[in-house]
């Protein structure tokens, strides 16, 4: 394991990737799945959440969520349900995501990766589960409001998540790219960052080498470039270590 460059503390990072594929239709419901398009056009009562209306599940979204579990080396799991997951936000019209919790589709694989020395490493992946994204919320300042565009809604995600086997924020950098090469070849998404096809939550924390309880952790959202990812990490684990080494304690919290 690499440790920080103080060699004091040991950096503990998992990655949490959400990608949109890239199907004809929305998840659960027969609306077109296409970005750019005008505000609230690609809406219907399914994705609107509106009573009585009833999901039904997208066939290539399963079989684009198998692929990149075989390419990931994971578990496709036999039997898969999804859950109702709470998530009170005007973004989301039903008030809850539909997504997978305990039978995901993916479970228990690896992505190998190079370390700093140029050595071969296993970073292994907890699960890699479905679920539809929720809309899009534009804040207006200039007049004072919140807007909200649900032609994303629907559109179909899948979370990949690994286990806190990154050691660096190279690491994690080092990780995204092979992820993104793979999805890309897999053909399955387009992988843009900048439309939203790709997007990266990162959980940090720091304990003493040789410790082995995990420290307080943070979560970094909303970064936008693999760059940005390895820049936020690397202030955070700074900032970690200036917090323990004058006597604070880290808060958990998402920071932005």
């Amino acid at each position: 394991m690499t440790a920080t460059a103080t060699r004091k503390y040991e950096t503990v990072i998992g990655l949490e990737v959400h990608l949109q594929f890239d199907t004809a239709t929305k998840i659960f419901c027969g609306c077109a799945n296409k970005f750019g398009e005008t505000p609230n056009t690609l809406t219907c009562p399914v994705c609107l959440g509106l009573p009585g209306a009833l999901p039904v599940v997208n066939a290539k979204a399963l079989e684009y969520a198998i692929k990149v579990g075989l390419a990931l080396n994971c578990t496709i799991n036999p039997f898969v349900k999804f859950d109702r997951k709470n998530y009170f936000y005007p973004d989301c019209p039903k008030a809850y995501q539909i997504s997978q919790f305990d039978l995901p589709i993916c479970s228990n694989g690896h992505l190998m990766i190079e370390t700093a020395d140029g050595e071969p490493k296993k970073i292994l992946i907890n699960r890699a589960h479905l679920e539809e994204d929720a809309g899009k919320l534009i804040h207006d300042n200039a007049n004072n409001c919140s807007l909200v565009d649900y032609n994303r809604t629907g559109t179909p995600l899948l979370e990949i998540v690994t286990e806190p086997d990154l050691r660096s924020a190279e690491e994690a950098y080092n990780y995204l790219q092979n992820l993104k090469l793979t999805l890309q070849y897999l053909n399955v998404s387009d992988c843009d960052m900048e439309k939203g096809s790709l997007r990266c939550d990162a959980n940090i924390s720091i304990r003493l080498i040789g410790e082995t309880k995990l420290g307080t952790k943070t979560e970094l959202k909303n970064m936008n470039s693999f760059k940005a990812v390895k820049a936020g990490l690397e202030h955070e684990i700074n900032r970690h270590e200036a917090a323990l080494e004058s006597g604070q304690t880290i808060v958990q919290e998402t920071r932005l």
